[in-house]
C-alpha cells in the first residue's frame, strides 16, 4: 500500500490533475512566543468551528481533511521518546507517511537513515505516533499510512547554524521523496515545525492524534485548516497545512507555474545549497495539488536565503503597477521580481510560518475572507470567520481584516505584530532593488522606432486565401474592432460543427477551448477589476531564481503583447547592449508533403535551441516565408512545440518567444499563442488587411489607418483580459505558458508531445493530417491556376450557403416550424423528416452524439414497460432564458407550453413579473417554475423566490461561462427595467463571479440560504461542461444541491462577445459523460439529479443524453424556434423581425 492510493488514477473521463478544494483557515499565536498548551487548545477550537468549510462525501466519517501545524513541542517529544534528545534547535523530527506493510516500511525508513548519515547527520531513533481507528472514516483507513516520528541530531558542521540544519533535513527528505515516489512522504521535517494531518474531519482531528491533548504538547503558533475537496477522493498527503503555508484557495496558473519551474531548474544555482541543489530536483513533487506546487517552490525560496515575506510577496505580488499610493521602492521591487517570478494567480488566503514568523496574505483581488483580532492576554488570532472563537468583547484589544495584497505578519522572535508598510518597506530597501530595475530595465517604447517590412511581392488576396482569412474576418470582427476599440458583440449560439467535424479546414486554434473558472474560484470582473489587470509582458533572459543581481532585470518591458508590424522590426532589430535577436523560419517547402511538415517542426525546434546556447535572447517564430512553393506551419504549433521542446532543454528562460504569423486575427488565435508560451505575437497579416480596408473605405468610422490599428490593438487587449479574467486570472505574465486550454479533435501523439499537459479526451487528428489541412488552406491562395479575387464567405458567425455547417439551417428550421402549424398527421411527417435530416447531419458533420450508434438489441421490451410519454416530458425543461432577452411574449408562451406538458419553463435571470404566480382565467398558468438567481441578482426577491419549484443558481452559461449576463441598454425598457427592479435605458451586465461565491463553501452557505427561504424547492445548480466539471459537480452533490445541469459549449445567448460563444466550453457530451462517471466514483450518483443542455433537438438526443447519464434534458433554441425564431442572431440589437427577442 502507498501513501497516495487516492485519488485514483484517471478512469475514464475523470483526471486527477482536475480536482479542486476550498477550505477553512485559522491561525492562533502569542505575541511573546511562550510555548503553551492553550494555544494549541485554542487553535482545535477553532479548527472545530470551521467544520461547516469542510466536506464528508459518501462516507459521512471521511473527511476531505484535518490538520494543525505547531513549532516543535519539545518538552512532550522528551517526555515520549526513549533516547535523549540534544538542546532545541539541535535536533530535527520526520513525520512520516509510510507503507503499511513491513517489509516495504522497513525499505524506507533503512533508506532514510542511510541518508541521514550520508548526509552528516545522526540518527537519534523512531517514535511510533498514537492513533485512535475509531476517529477515522472507513474510506479514510483504508488508505491510511503507518505514521512515524525519525528523530535526527544534527551533526558538527550544523550544530550552531539552524538555517543550515533546516537546509541539509529538507536535501535529506527531497532525496528520498525521489527515490521512492508515492511509498513515502514526510508532512513535516524540521527542526523548527511540526505538522499532524490526514483524510480527517475537522472534529476528528485531536481525538484521532492522541498527542494533540497531551498537556505537554505546547507551542506559541499553530496553524490550522479544514479542507473541502470537490470530490472524495482526498488523500492524506494532500491534507493541509504543508510544510509552511495552510492556504484556502486555486492557484489558477498552476499549469503555467509548474512548467516555468521546471523551466528555472537549469539555472539555478545557490551558494548556501552548493551541490546540494541537484540533489532536490524537480522542486515541485509529481502529483501535488495546487496548494503542495505553491508549498514547494516557497519553501525552496525560503532555505534558498530569502526571508519568508520576500518570498511570499514574491509569489503572490499586490497590484502595483499605476498606483500612487505605493513606494517607489516597493514598486521597484516587485517590478525587479517580476523580471523572474511570473504571479501565482488566484483566488488565495495563504497563512505561513517557519517558527520564527508567522502570518498571512491574501490575493491581489481579495477573494478570501480573512479575519483578525489581537487580545488582551496577548494572543493573536486569525482566521476565514469572525467569532471562530469565543472571545469577550471586553477582551479584545484590537481588530481588522485582510486587505488585497496585504500582509499580516508577526515576528514572534520581536514579539510584535509587523504592520504591512513596514514589512515591505524593510523588504523593498533589503537591496536597492528600484535601482537595479530603473538601471537595468529597457522600455520597448524608448527603442529606436524601425520601418516595417516592404509590401511583398505575392498580392494581400492570395495570403490572405493561404491563411484561411474569410469575409466574415474583414465585415465582422476586424472592421467593428477599428471602429470602436471593442470586441463584436453578437446573438445565439454556436451551432456550427466541431473542428475537428469540418469540412472546411479551420485553423488549429479552434481544436483548442478555453477553461474557465466555475464555484471552485471565481472569475475576475476585468472591467470593475480593472485595477488589479495587467496586459504587461516582456522578452528577453530571465536569471536564477536563487540570486539577486542588477542583470537579474535585464528585459525588454512591453505594456501590452500585440506588436504592430513596425514594433516587430524595432524588436526585431534591437541594438540595444544585452539583447540579441535572430529568426527561426516556421513555413516548410509544400513539395515534401504533410510529412515535410513533422521535419520541418523538428528543424525548428532545434534552430531555436542553438541560437539560445549561442546567445540570442529573444527568438523571433516568423512564417512571412510563405510563397507559391513553401506553406506556413501552424503557428499555434510551432509555437507549442518550441516552447516545450525548450523547456524540455532548460533554455527556454534564456530567451523570449516573440510570433510573427499571417494566421492570428481573433482575440482566441491570440490568447492561445500567449497560453502556449509566446512572449508577444504579430499578426502582420492582419495589419496589412487593416491597411488594405482603409484604403477602399471599408472601415467606417476609423478616422485614419493608424487609429484603426491602435483601436484593434486596444479591442484585442480587451479581449484578451476578458479571456484571462474567465479564469480567475490577473496578468497575461500569468497567463503566458499557462495552458488554459481543453483540446477537443487532437490525437494523443500531439499533445503528448507538442502541447504538454493539456487534456484531451476524445482523440482525432495527428500530425500528418494537420499536416494536410495545412496544405490544404495553402492551396487555396496559391492555387495551379490562380487566385480567386474572392475571400470565402466564412460562414461562422450566421449561416451561409458555401460556409461553415450549421445545425440550424434554412431547412430545418422551416421543417421544424412547419411540423410545429400543420395538422397533426402531416406535423408528424414534417417532424420525422427534421429528425431524419438532424440525425444524419449530426452523424456526418457536427457532432460528438453523431459518432455515437446504437448497440443492436437482443429484443423489444413491450411499450407498456417503457416508461409513459407524458411522463417522459416531466424531464424536460426550457432553458434560462431571461425576460428581456427575449420578448414578453416569448417568455410568458414557453412558460405556458411547459406547465401544460408537466415540464418546466426557466425564468432565466432577469426576474419574473408577480402576476404570472396565479392562473389565468383560462386556467393557464405563466409562472416558470425554475427561478433562476444569477450573479446579477436582477429581480431576485423573497416573492420570487417563494414562487418556485426549482432554485437554480447560475455559475456558468454556455455560450460565454466566466462571463456575466448581458442586455443592452435599448433593450430595458419601463416594463423590462420594473420587472429586473433597474432603470430603463441602463445596460445590465451580470458580474462574472457571484460576489457571495467565491468558493465551493461559500456556494454550500448559498444553498442553504435558498432552502430556507424555500424549503419545498429544489436546489439547482448550473454549471458547464469543461474538462474537471464532474469533480466540480460532485462538490456540487457533497454542498447539498438536489440537482445540477451539465450545459454544453453551444448554449445560446441574447448577447456576448463573439470570441466566447465560440471558443470557451466543450460539448455536453463529454461533460456529462465525465460527470456520470466520477459521482459514481464518489458514490455520490444517488444524491443529485442530473439535467444536461446544448442543442438538443431530437429523441435520439434525448435517449443519447439519457444514456450518457442525465436525468432531465433541457431545450432553449429549438423551443424559440418553433415558437417563431428565424435565427437572424440580432437578439442583442432589438430588431428580431418576428418579435421574439
Amino acid at each position: 500500500m502507498t501513501t497516495r492510493s487516492l485519488p485514483p488514477e484517471a478512469a475514464g473521463l475523470y483526471d486527477p490533475r482536475f480536482e479542486h478544494d476550498a477550505c477553512g483557515v485559522a491561525m492562533v499565536a502569542r505575541l511573546d512566543n511562550r510555548p503553551t498548551h492553550e494555544v494549541v487548545q485554542r487553535a482545535l477550537e477553532a479548527l472545530d468551528n470551521l467544520e461547516h468549510r469542510g466536506a464528508e462525501g459518501a462516507d459521512v466519517k471521511t473527511g476531505d481533511g484535518a490538520g494543525i501545524l505547531t513549532q516543535l513541542p519539545d518538552a512532550f517529544l522528551r517526555a515520549n521518546v526513549d533516547f535523549e534528545l540534544p538542546p532545541v534547535g539541535q535536533y530535527g523530527v520526520a513525520v512520516c507517511f509510510l507503507p503499511q506493510k513491513a517489509d516495504q516500511r522497513a525499505a524506507i525508513e533503512r533508506m532514510l537513515e542511510l541518508n541521514v548519515r550520508v548526509e552528516g547527520q545522526h540518527v537519534l531513533g523512531w517514535r511510533d505516533v498514537p492513533i485512535d481507528e475509531e476517529h477515522v472514516g472507513e474510506t479514510a483507513n483504508r488508505s491510511r499510512p503507518h505514521i512515524r516520528q525519525l528523530f535526527v541530531e544534527a551533526g558538527p558542521g550544523h550544530r550552531h547554524d539552524q538555517d543550515a540544519f533546516e537546509r541539509k533535513l529538507y536535501v535529506i527528505r527531497r532525496i528520498v521523496e525521489l527515490a521512492s515516489g508515492p511509498d513515502f512522504y514526510a508532512p513535516s521535517f524540521s527542526s523548527r515545525t511540526i505538522v499532524y494531518k490526514g483524510m480527517l474531519i475537522s472534529t476528528q482531528l485531536r481525538r484521532f492524534f492522541p498527542d494533540l491533548s497531551d498537556e505537554r504538547f505546547a507551542s506559541g503558533v499553530a496553524l490550522v485548516h479544514s479542507r473541502f475537496s470537490t470530490n472524495t477522493f482526498p488523500s492524506w498527503e494532500l491534507a493541509h497545512p504543508f510544510r509552511v503555508i495552510a492556504h484556502n484557495g486555486e492557484i489558477n496558473t498552476l499549469m503555467g507555474n509548474k512548467n516555468w519551474m521546471r523551466a528555472r531548474e537549469s539555472r539555478m544555482a545557490s551558494e548556501l545549497f552548493g551541490m546540494d541543489l541537484q540533489k532536490v530536483m524537480p522542486i515541485v513533487r509529481e502529483g501535488g495539488s495546487d496548494s503542495a506546487t505553491f508549498d514547494n517552490v516557497l519553501e525552496l525560496l525560503m532555505l534558498g536565503g530569502r526571508s519568508l515575506p520576500h518570498s511570499v510577496m514574491m509569489m503572490v505580488p499586490e497590484a502595483y503597477a499605476g498606483r500612487t499610493d505605493l513606494s517607489d521602492e516597493l514598486k521597484g521591487f516587485y517590478a525587479y521580481h517580476a523580471c523572474f517570478m511570473e504571479p501565482w494567480d488566484g483566488p488565495a488566503a495563504v497563512c505561513f510560518t517557519n517558527g520564527r514568523v508567522v502570518g498571512a496574505t491574501l490575493d491581489r483581488n481579495g477573494l478570501r475572507p480573512g479575519r483578525w483580532i489581537e487580545t488582551s492576554d496577548g494572543h493573536v488570532i486569525l482566521g476565514s470567520e469572525a467569532g471562530m472563537l469565543g472571545i469577550p468583547p471586553q477582551d479584545v484589544k484590537r481588530l481588522g481584516r485582510l486587505a488585497p495584497g496585504k500582509l499580516f505578519l508577526i515576528d514572534l522572535e520581536r514579539g510584535c505584530i509587523v504592520e504591512d508598510e513596514d514589512i515591505k518597506h524593510e523588504v523593498a530597501t533589503r537591496r536597492p532593488y528600484e535601482k537595479w530595475h530603473a538601471e537595468q530595465i529597457v522600455q520597448f517604447d524608448d527603442l529606436p522606432v524601425k520601418e516595417p517590412l516592404g509590401p511583398r511581392t505575392e498580392p494581400l488576396r492570395t495570403r490572405q486565401l493561404a491563411f484561411g482569412f474569410s469575409q466574415e474576418d474583414e465585415r465582422v470582427l476586424l472592421a467593428p474592432m477599428a471602429a470602436k476599440g471593442e470586441e463584436p458583440i453578437g446573438s445565439m449560439g454556436n451551432d456550427n460543427a466541431l473542428a475537428v467535424l469540418s469540412d472546411q479546414s479551420p485553423p488549429l486554434f479552434s481544436y483548442f477551448k478555453q477553461l474557465f473558472a466555475q464555484v471552485t474560484n471565481p472569475p475576475i470582473d476585468p472591467i470593475r477589476e480593472a485595477v488589479v489587470m495587467s496586459l504587461a509582458t516582456g522578452v528577453g533572459a530571465e536569471g536564477n531564481l536563487l540570486g539577486e543581481t542588477p542583470e537579474h532585470a535585464r528585459q525588454v518591458a512591453m505594456s501590452q503583447p500585440i506588436l504592430r508590424n513596425h514594433e516587430l522590426e524595432t524588436l526585431r532589430q534591437v541594438r540595444h547592449p544585452g539583447f540579441k535577436a535572430q529568426t527561426v523560419d516556421i513555413t516548410w517547402p509544400i513539395v515534401e508533403g504533410a510529412e515535410g511538415m513533422r521535419a520541418r517542426l523538428a528543424n525548428a525546434c532545434d534552430e531555436a535551441y542553438d541560437f539560445i546556447r549561442g546567445g540570442i535572447n529573444i527568438v523571433v517564430l516568423s512564417d512571412r516565408n510563405v510563397s507559391a512553393t513553401r506553406a506556413s506551419i501552424p503557428s499555434l504549433l510551432a509555437t507549442a512545440a518550441i516552447h516545450h521542446h525548450l523547456v524540455r532543454q532548460g533554455v527556454r528562460l534564456q530567451a523570449g518567444l516573440v510570433v510573427e504569423s499571417g494566421e492570428p486575427r481573433e482575440v482566441h488565435h491570440f490568447a492561445t499563442l500567449i497560453g502556449y508560451g509566446a512572449n508577444a505575437v504579430n499578426p502582420y497579416l492582419m495589419f496589412e488587411t487593416l491597411d488594405a480596408l482603409a484604403e477602399e473605405h471599408r472601415l467606417p468610422g476609423a478616422a485614419s489607418v493608424e487609429e484603426a490599428e491602435k483601436n484593434v490593438v486596444k479591442a484585442i487587449g480587451k479581449g484578451l483580459l476578458k479571456t484571462i479574467s474567465k479564469m480567475g486570472i490577473s496578468t497575461v505574465q500569468s497567463y503566458c505558458g499557462a495552458q488554459i486550454f481543453e483540446a477537443v479533435g487532437l490525437d494523443r501523439s500531439v499533445i503528448n508531445r507538442h502541447f504538454t499537459g493539456t487534456a484531451s479526451r476524445i482523440g482525432g487528428i495527428d500530425l500528418p493530417t494537420i499536416g494536410e489541412e495545412a496544405l490544404k488552406r495553402h492551396a487555396r491562395g496559391y492555387p495551379r491556376d490562380t487566385a480567386g479575387d474572392l475571400l470565402p464567405v466564412g460562414g461562422i458567425y450566421a449561416w451561409r450557403r458555401d460556409g461553415e455547417h450549421h445545425q440550424w439551417n434554412p431547412e430545418t428550421i422551416a421543417l421544424i416550424q412547419h411540423a410545429t402549424r400543420a395538422s397533426n398527421g402531416n406535423a408528424q411527417q414534417k417532424y420525422d423528416e427534421f429528425a431524419k435530416l438532424v440525425n444524419e447531419d449530426a452523424t456526418r458533420r457536427a457532432t460528438l452524439r453523431g459518432l455515437l450508434a446504437f448497440k443492436p438489441s437482443q429484443g423489444a421490451i413491450p411499450l407498456e414497460d417503457v416508461e409513459d410519454a407524458k411522463e417522459i416530458v416531466k424531464r424536460f425543461a426550457t432553458g434560462a432564458m431571461s425576460l428581456g432577452s427575449i420578448s414578453t411574449e416569448a417568455h410568458e408562451t414557453l412558460a405556458i407550453a411547459m406547465n401544460r406538458l408537466g415540464g418546466r419553463s426557466n425564468t432565466g435571470e432577469g426576474g419574473e413579473d408577480p402576476r404570472r404566480f396565479t392562473r389565468d382565467e383560462n386556467g393557464d398558468l405563466r409562472r416558470s417554475s425554475i427561478k433562476q438567481v444569477a450573479s446579477g441578482r436582477f429581480g431576485v426577491t423573497a416573492h420570487y423566490l417563494v414562487n418556485a419549484d426549482q432554485l437554480q443558481i447560475k455559475m456558468a452559461q454556455g455560450a460565454k461561462p466566466g462571463e456575466g449576463g448581458q442586455l443592452p441598454g435599448h433593450k430595458v425598457d419601463k416594463y423590462i427595467g420594473s420587472v429586473r427592479h433597474t432603470t430603463p435605458g441602463v445596460s445590465l451586465i451580470s458580474p462574472p463571479p457571484h460576489h457571495d461565491i467565491y468558493s465551493i463553501e461559500d456556494l454550500k452557505q448559498l444553498i442553504y440560504d435558498l432552502r430556507c427561504a424555500n424549503p419545498k424547492a429544489q436546489v439547482s445548480v448550473k454549471l458547464v461542461a469543461e474538462v474537471g466539471v464532474g469533480t466540480v459537480a460532485a462538490g456540487v452533490a457533497k454542498a447539498n444541491a438536489d440537482h445540477v445541469v451539465i450545459a454544453g459549449h453551444d448554449g445560446g445567448t441574447g448577447a456576448s462577445p463573439l470570441s466566447s460563444v465560440q471558443s470557451a466550453g466543450v460539448p455536453w457530451e463529454i461533460g456529462l459523460a465525465e460527470t456520470q462517471q466520477t459521482l459514481l466514483l464518489n458514490e455520490l450518483r444517488g444524491h443529485i439529479t442530473v439535467q444536461t443542455d446544448g442543442q438538443l433537438k431530437t429523441g435520439r438526443d434525448v435517449v443519447m443524453a439519457a444514456m450518457l447519464g442525465a436525468d432531465e434534458m433541457g431545450f432553449s433554441t429549438a423551443p424559440l424556434i418553433a415558437t417563431g425564431c428565424i435565427m437572424m442572431r440580432a437578439c442583442h440589437l432589438n430588431t428580431c423581425p418576428v418579435g421574439i427577442a
